[in-house]
């Protein structure tokens, strides 16, 4: 597989490197809207090539890999996808936009390609798409941070946002991806509710899953490390891009 990268900051080159050492990946191209970004990453690969433009990137490529910004998937996606190449999306947030998921699933479908969504910092994703097979009655997100990582100054625990994913998405596109996939693997934006809290207290970012429904309940933690080279991002989020390339790659699929 050739595998083109937008978004060369810290997931992107989490990705990145980790690409470069696999043995299904032929070569890797790269691109961001800062030069400097794109040459760091490229010095420490091997299959790395800058390309300077989405339009020189994709007839190189057979999938795309985005961790650039909801702004990014919003002008390069459609194009894409229009291409035939696969979408491996990070900034999966950006889908709380309804016509743009229906005409980026249209695009797929008459292409013939896909779209990946990791499942970023969480566990229990695919449990709440299985339970949505039958009966959910309820999704809720409960998500603790440092102040830091949510840009606020707090001096005690406090919550900072409470309502569905649609909003959540909207007031954080950097801080809560996670909320996005689970409305898509579950009840939808409109329906999963979300709760940000601010914990000066806290080192690690802390996700909580609860849901019920005909299938029984769900509880789903998950206490992540911040990635070293950006405190906003759980390394979690690196880690099943990650993952998701190797399924992509591998013959045996463990869903």
């Amino acid at each position: 597989m050739k595998l083109g990268i937008i978004g060369c900051g810290a997931i992107g080159t989490d990705v990145g490197l980790a690409a470069d050492q696999m043995p299904g990946i032929e070569a890797l191209f790269l691109y961001d809207k800062d030069p400097a970004a794109m040459h760091r990453l490229a010095s420490q690969c091997t299959k790395a090539t800058i390309a300077h433009s989405i339009q020189e990137l994709l007839p190189n490529v057979d999938t795309v890999f985005e961790a650039a910004s909801q702004e990014a998937v919003v002008m390069y996606a459609p194009e894409i996808l229009a291409a035939g190449k696969n979408l491996v999306m990070m900034s999966i947030g950006s889908l709380f936009d309804n016509g743009l998921l229906k005409r980026l699933e249209d695009t797929a479908r008459q292409q013939h390609c896909r779209i990946y969504l990791p499942s970023g910092a969480v566990c229990g994703i695919d449990g709440i798409f299985a339970a949505h097979m039958a009966q959910l009655d309820s999704v809720t997100l409960v998500t603790t941070k440092p102040p830091e990582s949510l840009g606020v100054k707090v001096d005690k625990r406090t919550v900072v946002f409470e309502g569905n994913a649609r909003e959540a998405v909207k007031k954080y596109p950097k801080n809560i991806n996670v909320a996005a996939c689970l409305s898509l693997a579950g009840l939808g934006f409109d329906r999963t509710r979300v709760e940000i809290v601010a914990d000066p207290v806290s080192t690690r970012i802390d996700h909580r899953i609860l849901a019920h429904g005909r299938f029984g309940r769900l509880r789903a933690e998950v206490e992540n490390m911040p990635n070293p080279n950006n405190p906003k991002s759980s390394y979690m989020a690196s880690l099943s891009a990650i993952a998701v390339l190797r399924k992509i790659l591998d013959p045996i699929q463990i869903l």
